[in-house]
């Protein structure tokens, strides 16, 4: 029997808390087989971005026939696509393949508030939306996208998710993590009018780098494990919220630390 397989495609985050190498380590804990597809190389650390080259969209093209026509893929998780030609070409590569499992986080701006998506992008990323299952935007993106201000309580939410599935997509989770209050609630709107509310304790520390990154990479590992799609998003919630409460036992760089993706083990 073989090992269930996901791919990430994203930017690589040197210092290893985001992008890429969130994606692999989430992967590897939740028990499946990682591969990557890297979109943009990053200069940055806990403290910031500095610097940003976009892979050619011709080389991200090649990465992705590689991949797909020789892994068996059970989920796809997209990442930071920085450019509009870097999105063109892996809209292109979900028409051609037809990935099952698609998950797209729609990275706009890192932790730290450096823009991570260029200008005149957030039309083509809008368009990549209806060939995905899942759309797991923070309260701010889901704002971006839809053009409007950040929604302010639950249902508010409600709203924007079901705005985001009018965009094609088979679900959205609108992400809370940028709001108040004791919970930290995320709501997982599915296009047949199915609700689930994932609420977990508010968690006090600074590092949240790569939070976005760990649960949608978390989401895919449970669909390319077999796991329907309100199950998977439970064992990401579970997951992500005991990566965020064992953070600060980590103490890696002097900014937003990262999350421990291994605290189960170590």
């Amino acid at each position: 029997m073989s090992a269930p397989i996901a791919v990430t495609i994203a930017g690589l985050d040197p210092s290893g808390g985001a992008g890429i190498a969130a994606d692999l380590k989430t992967f590897s804990a939740l028990g499946v087989y990682g591969a990557a597809i890297v979109t943009a190389l990053t200069a940055q650390n806990t403290k910031g971005v500095f610097g940003i080259h976009d892979v050619p969209a011709d080389f991200i093209a090649a990465q992705i026939n590689a991949v797909f026509t020789d892994l068996s893929l059970g989920a796809v998780k997209i990442g930071m696509l920085g450019s509009p030609a870097a999105i063109d070409v892996v809209a292109a590569a979900l028409d051609r393949y037809r990935p099952g499992n698609v998950v797209l986080d729609p990275v706009m701006v890192a932790s730290s508030g450096q823009r991570l998506l260029q200008g005149g992008a957030l039309g083509r990323l809008r368009d990549l939306i209806a060939r995905v299952r899942v759309l797991t935007p923070n309260l701010p993106e889901a704002a971006a996208l839809l053009e409007t201000a950040p929604a302010r309580d639950e249902a508010e939410m409600r709203v924007q998710a079901q705005k985001l599935l009018a965009l094609g997509a088979g679900a959205v989770l609108v992400k809370g993590g940028h709001g108040g209050g004791a919970e930290s609630v995320d709501l997982l709107v599915e296009a047949n009018g199915e609700t689930l509310r994932l609420a977990a304790p508010r968690i006090a520390t600074e590092n949240t780098h790569g939070t976005g990154c760990t649960l949608a990479s978390a989401i895919a590992a449970g669909l390319a494990k077999g796991l329907p799609l309100p199950a998977a998003a439970r064992e990401a919630k579970a997951y992500v919220s005991a990566a965020i409460a064992a953070a600060d036992r980590l103490g890696v760089g002097s900014g937003h630390g990262p999350l421990h993706h291994f605290h189960a083990w170590w």
